[in-house]
């Protein structure tokens, strides 16, 4: 019998390497296949067939076959395993996940998920002319080619999608469509469906178990030839992929925060290449990253109507926060209308601190540094750990009952609109709301019925949802994101209000508000101009002369223990090994973060050319000093590309 390479899908890092088996003549390359390792039985993954036995081995045969997966996803979970400093099994249990056993027919989910779509349009602009010709000339050439589709929103990106998905189906070849959110994919799953019908299918994590296996055996088997999903669908075992994606490029939800810490927007690319496909990019406010490494299929111009005029309302000279007199005065235009509002603010609850005007103190969460949020049910919440307790009547380190509620969130918004605009119908999209299933299609349908009507959210609302008759968008609190320690800070906030510009006019004249304490920032300023090339250029300017991405590449090193100077320990040795081992690029810290859950925490950071490198070195150390880090309570994260610092 022949001898096969066979990944055990099990965690350990000390059986992370392939063993070798006997396998049937039938058995190849991404074969799931039942396995004995040791006294126990497990999955594994066939990886090569026809290799040598090792040296004084004789190999055991496999046991049944229970799946198969196309080996290109092999290929590709090996990648994904080696650059992110994961584990083979880890990564393989991405494309080749528990398969149950079918019980009886059910229909898609994409028939019951989608939302209406529109119809094709009689012609192209020239723009996407051009962009679907390039697209359809690199799927003739088959050699894995990327391009950054970029256009201000209602420029007709998805139209573009459309029509390369159109042509690859001419080829015989499949298409794989990724949304930054699972909230995105009922609309772009409707979109796709009026034009492809029942050959789309669609994979999330909120489907169940039943409905993701029933989805992914019609992708296996070519009866779905499209597939429309969050940033797992990367992984879909669709065979013939010709084009790849990457719609709202810009969104930090591609990056998966478990091991293995993937970027679905660079998995997405390696994929293409392994398929010889096309990657497709498309954002109206696309990430510097992007912008500088790949070839630009431009969109001019909005179709239909121009883009909304974007006027910054200075807080410094206006009362009444969260709500100035601009914004209600606009609101009132919307409620006279009977038309529809979109307001963002980036952040849940009622308020996010309760601050004792005496001694100064705010309420923080007892397991983690950060302020409790007081939501609507009169308790105080952490957003992080999830510890809940009432809000004090005095305040617990000095006694004074002189305590403030600081700011405003998503529930007071609302609370504030009912008082002063009751005339509008109000409705609300945020985490509080969405973690209810099938919430978030609700929520948004309902808004599109009805008239006199605002939608309060937090960054979801600005999210490529294009929702007809909004007059009128505003950014209720943009200095949010500005105050953040991290070098993403500006490009997050343009793009946070460049996207939820887009959400208004684009059906008829749209206005847009930015309330902020800083009319002076770079990145308000190119967003009032709707200035992406202006703003990208000053970003990689600044990242070019501070060595941050796309010049180098991040490793952060995150080590978490029950004591404060523990982590920080284990890491200025890691970091005296890492310089010890020649680890290129150049390291900072180790310095503290954020308590988390009760957890201390610190965080070394390489920036360096060579991300898969240091991520290797620094998980083998970390592997070797696993028992000593065990005894001490520490755990370890390696994570290439981060998001946020």
């Amino acid at each position: 019998m022949p001898l096969a390479s066979v990944y055990p899908l099990v965690s350990t890092r000390a059986l992370a390497k392939p063993f070798t088996y006997e396998v049937p003549e039938t058995v190849g390359k991404g074969a799931v296949v039942s396995v004995r390792l040791g006294r126990s039985s497990t999955r594994g993954v066939v990886a090569d067939v026809g290799v040598d036995a090792p040296m004084g081995i004789e190999p055991a045969p496999v046991g049944r076959l229970l799946d198969e997966i196309p080996a290109t996803l092999v290929d590709l979970a090996l990648w994904v395993a080696d650059y992110y400093g994961s584990t083979p099994a880890r990564a393989l249990e991405l494309v080749a996940p528990v398969r149950r056993t079918p019980r009886g027919e059910r229909p898609s989910p994409a028939a019951r998920e989608a939302l209406g779509g529109e119809a094709e349009p009689e012609e192209l602009t020239p723009d996407q002319e051009a962009a679907v010709e390039r697209i359809v000339a690199a799927l003739d050439e088959g050699v894995g080619e990327h391009v950054l589709l970029a256009g201000p929103t209602g420029s007709g990106k998805t139209e573009v999608y459309l029509q390369a998905c159109a042509a690859a189906l001419e080829r015989g070849l499949g298409t794989i469509v990724l949304v930054p959110e699972i909230a995105l994919a009922p609309q772009t799953v409707g979109r796709f469906r009026r034009r492809f019908g029942d050959r789309v299918a669609i994979l999330h994590s909120s489907l169940g178990d039943a409905e993701r296996r029933d989805e992914r055996d019609r992708i296996a088997s070519g009866e779905a030839r499209i597939v429309v999903g969050a940033r797992s669908a990367v992984f879909a075992p669709m065979r013939g992929v010709g084009l790849i994606v990457v719609d709202e490029e810009h969104d930090t939800a591609y990056k998966q925060e478990s091991d293995p810490r993937y970027d679905a927007r660079t998995v997405a690319a390696k994929r293409a290449a392994l398929e010889g496909a096309v990657a497709v990019y498309g954002s109206a406010t696309p990430r510097p990253e992007s912008w500088a490494r790949l070839a630009r299929l431009p969109l001019g111009a909005r179709i239909g109507a121009p883009l909304p005029s974007v006027k910054l309302v200075d807080l410094r000279r206006e009362a009444g926060y969260p709500l100035s007199a601009p914004l209600l005065e606009a609101l009132g235009r919307v409620a006279d209308g009977r038309g529809r509002a979109i307001l963002l603010l980036n952040r849940r609850g009622v308020a996010p601190a309760i601050h004792c005007r005496a001694c100064g103190v705010s309420r923080r969460c007892s397991n983690c540094d950060v302020a409790l949020t007081l939501h609507t049910d009169e308790r105080l919440h952490c957003h992080h750990c999830g510890y809940v307790e009432d809000v004090p009547r005095r305040c617990p380190e000095c006694g004074s009952v002189e305590l403030a509620r600081i700011g405003a969130g998503t529930q007071k918004l609302e609370t504030e609109l009912a008082k002063r605009i009751p005339e509008l119908e109000r409705f609300r999209l945020d985490a509080d709301v969405s973690r209810r299933p099938g919430a978030v299609h609700d929520v948004l349908s309902r808004f599109r019925a009805a008239e006199a009507a605002v939608l309060v959210g937090t960054q979801m609302v600005a999210k490529g949802h294009h929702i007809p008759g909004v007059a009128l968008a505003a950014v209720v609190d943009a200095d949010t994101g500005l105050s953040l320690p991290d070098f993403r800070a500006e490009e997050r906030t343009f793009q946070l209000v460049t996207q939820l510009a887009g959400r208004s006019g684009r059906d008829a004249p749209g206005r847009v508000l930015v309330q902020t304490f800083q009319p002076d920032a770079t990145p308000l300023r190119h967003a009032q101009n709707h200035d992406v090339p202006g703003f990208l250029a000053g970003e990689l300017e600044r990242r070019e002369a501070l060595g941050y991405p796309p010049y180098r590449h991040l490793v952060a090193i995150l080590v978490s223990g029950p004591a404060p100077d523990a982590p920080l320990a284990a890491l200025r040795e890691l970091r005296a090994r890492l310089e010890g081992a020649g680890a290129e690029g150049n390291l900072l810290g180790p310095a503290p973060v954020l308590r988390l859950r009760g957890r201390y925490r610190a965080q070394l950071v390489a920036k360096t050319t060579q991300p898969r490198s240091v991520a290797r070195h620094a998980s083998t150390l970390l592997a070797a000093a696993a028992r000593t880090m065990r005894r001490d309570g520490l755990t370890a994260v390696v994570d290439v590309d981060p998001q946020s610092l």
